[in-house]
């Protein structure tokens, strides 16, 4: 079979720089040896959609017109990879806008909220720069395309795998209309609040779903109680402040 545009695919992969350095990887003893090692990651290998910008350009297009179990290695130049360096990102500040005065090229600080690498220190002014540490790089990927999804279910799993991190999550369908039931720390989840659109409008386009219906999920563990009493205008201005938006779907 070979692999197009819009399939649901799983896959393995290690980055890693020219030096041969490792970045980023799906196996977890590998991220370990180097150092890596992301105890709220997921190893074992993603499910991502080709074509759907689920990882860097280059290695995106890499994917189509391959057979499932292909393994190959690929070069991909900043453009294609995470982009060039910005030298506008590149700032000369005060040394005393830094909480650590006691500072060195090659030191990761942050400023104003933004976190950046020292480049050098001239008496009282340093060089920050606030690019990602991947900006600019020339990268090189091994991957294995280890098979196409084709069941509905997994085809979600996997998605919100992607984009929550989190495997386990229950979910249903039935007649055209998935039901995800969220736990209730997901309802929370900045990560969750900020990606579930997109989860809901690539299940659309990719899966062909006529309804989505996002279900938070309690249970006896997870119901605390308040932590105090609640009168009865606090309940309803609560609620008011917590009117949902209409949805971006």
């Amino acid at each position: 079979m070979t692999i197009q545009k819009g399939d649901f695919i799983a896959l393995n992969y290690t980055g890693r720089f020219e030096d041969n350095r490792v970045f980023d990887t799906t196996d977890e003893e590998l991220a370990k040896k180097e150092d890596i090692f992301d105890p709220r990651g997921l190893y074992g290998g993603d499910i991502i959609v080709v074509g759907a910008g689920h990882t860097i350009v280059g290695l995106d297009e890499n994917f189509e017109g391959k057979a499932v179990g292909y393994t190959g290695k690929i070069v991909i130049s900043p453009e294609k990879a995470f982009g060039p360096s910005d030298p506008k990102l590149i700032e000369t500040i005060s040394i005393t806008k830094l909480q650590d005065r006691k500072v060195h090229p090659g030191m990761t600080v942050k400023v104003d909220d933004r976190e950046g690498v020292v480049n050098r220190v001239i008496g009282r002014r340093v060089t920050v720069d606030f690019n990602s540490p991947l900006a600019g790089k020339t990268v090189i990927y091994e991957y294995t395309i280890e098979r196409v999804i084709e069941t509905e279910t997994e085809r979600i799993k996997g998605m919100l795998a992607l984009y929550t991190g989190m495997r386990d999550i229950e979910i249903s369908i039935d007649d055209g209309i998935a039901k995800i039931y969220t736990p209730t720390g997901l309802t929370f989840n900045q990560r969750w609040l900020m990606a579930k659109n997109r989860v809901a409008f690539e299940l659309f386009k990719y899966v062909g779903f006529k309804e989505i219906q996002l279900i938070e999920k309690l249970t006896p563990e997870s119901a605390a109680p308040p932590s105090s009493p609640q009168t009865k205008d606090e309940i309803e201005s609560r609620a008011e402040f917590e009117e949902p938006s209409e949805p971006e779907v």
